[in-house]
């Protein structure tokens, strides 16, 4: 029985751990206001979020770092594109495109 109790007590934990954070601002209101450096910060998370979500894929080879692989290159074509032209579709049709001639054409 006191197993079945500590896992429900846990459960509202984790709920509290959720739901608090996330609904303090809408129950505080306009009354909550971030720190301006905060704020400032805040601005880049989703460029951080995404960069921790794609380095490792382009960094780890079969679980193992490897800095040379099609993945990288194909990356360091898509950022150089990136920077080149406002168009957002030049980079994807230039790192796929290198990425399949390295993985099918070279059989890299």
């Amino acid at each position: 029985m006191i197993e079945g109790t500590w896992l429900w007590i846990t459960f509202a934990l984790i709920a509290l751990a959720t739901i608090g954070p996330r609904g303090s601002f809408i129950l505080l209101g306009a009354g909550a206001r971030l720190p301006p450096a905060l704020q400032r910060a805040l601005r880049y998370a989703p460029a951080a979020a995404l960069a921790a979500l794609v380095a490792p894929d382009l960094l780890l080879d079969g679980g193992e770092f490897d800095p040379v692989n099609p993945q990288f290159a194909a990356g360091l074509v898509v950022i150089a594109a990136a920077l080149r032209s406002r168009n957002p579709w030049l980079p994807f049709i230039a790192g796929m495109g290198l990425l399949l001639l390295l993985r099918k054409g070279l059989g890299w």
